[in-house]
């Protein structure tokens, strides 16, 4: 199952590797309600998105907690001591953000485009397009796949994101998914997707391996384990989620 995008130089051509099947994954996904897939895009796609990350050179480091969102650049975040950044959201003393990561938007809820969307038209047209579209209803068979949102994250050293569900009445979300272009990354250093159960407990946890779709039913509790803080090298993924039509 393909879908191509052209038009943008670096990502043109986008598909799925063919040799995928993902109704032989099905019965996997419905007993838990998430999974991994490796090999997702074909090589040459991914390697043309990871090279679109790793030149990207608009990145927002948003802070999120004490129901607040805060948007600095890298740089601005970094020179912040710990009180400071709780100082911004506001949190009280000794309280750490909900998230922090960097982050550049690609595509709203609805459609909302953003000051990058424009660059990445390509990777956004495939995300919306019949070949992503039809994966995701062939793995889950929910049939009511729709369109996507999206935007490019970028985890470093520090950065977070707290136990959380992705519920949100606002808008229409099935599933969430990660696609992770970290060509190199060890579970020890944190970034993991972890899957937490009734009790607390860890009950997963998917390392993000380069050119792996991560896809899960949406509510359930995750949360990205914090980046530990020697390492030197970036996270990168681009992760939405895939939302029903109008009602």
């Amino acid at each position: 199952m393909t879908d191509t995008a052209a038009d943008v130089p670096g990502l043109e051509g986008l598909a799925i590797d063919p040799r995928l099947t993902p109704r032989a994954y099905a019965p996997a996904f419905a007993r838990l309600g998430r999974l991994h897939v490796p090999g997702f895009l074909t090589p040459a796609a991914a390697a043309a998105v990871h090279r679109a990350l790793v030149e990207e050179t608009s990145w927002s480091t948003v802070m999120q907690g004490g129901g607040a969102l805060v948007d600095l650049s890298p740089e601005a975040h970094d020179r912040l001591t710990p009180a400071q950044r709780r100082a911004r959201l506001p949190l009280p003393p000794g309280a750490v953000p909900d998230s922090t990561f960097d982050a550049v938007r690609l595509i709203g809820p609805a459609g909302q485009r953003t000051p990058r969307s424009e660059a990445y038209e390509p990777l956004i047209r495939f995300l919306n397009g019949p070949g992503f579209l039809d994966f995701i209803r062939a793995l889950t068979g929910d049939p009511r796949p729709h369109h996507t949102d999206a935007q490019a994250t970028r985890f470093r050293a520090g950065h977070h994101l707290n136990e959380h569900d992705d519920h949100d009445p606002r808008h229409r979300r099935l599933f969430a998914y990660v696609l992770n272009l970290t060509p190199r990354w060890r579970a020890d250093w944190g970034g993991v997707l972890t899957f937490i159960d009734a009790d607390g407990h860890v009950a997963e946890g998917y390392t993000p391996t380069f050119n792996a779709l991560n896809v899960f039913r949406v509510p359930q509790a995750h949360a990205v384990s914090a980046v530990a803080p020697f390492v030197d090298e970036a996270r990168l993924s681009v992760t939405g989620w895939v939302h029903a039509g109008p009602s």
